[in-house]
């Protein structure tokens, strides 16, 4: 899927339209610190092999997409509802 790098939509700090920059959302590293990551880290620790069962089959072929509108006039990033793509091109407009 095609998909411009930059919009014209909607930003609610200069509360009107303008240009927007266009990133993909990437993935922060995970803390250390939250409960579902002490939670596995004790179910791992030790001896006796992983906790869970290991996935079967291969990962899904569509992804959710997340992308970033960067604001050009107030550099505010609003983060639209993501949805499914198989894969996801940002090209310039012609």
């Amino acid at each position: 899927m095609h998909y411009p790098k930059v919009v014209s939509t909607y930003c609610p700090r200069c509360r009107t339209h303008t240009p927007h920059d266009v990133d993909k959302d990437k993935k922060r590293p995970a803390s250390e610190l939250k409960w579902g990551q002490r939670r596995f880290r004790r179910a791992t620790r030790g001896y006796g092999g992983f906790p869970r069962p290991k996935p079967e089959g291969r990962a899904k072929a569509v992804r959710r997409v997340n992308l970033r509108f960067r604001c050009k006039k107030c550099q505010y990033v609003v983060r639209p509802v993501s949805w499914r793509a198989g894969q996801l091109e940002l090209v310039e407009k012609h």
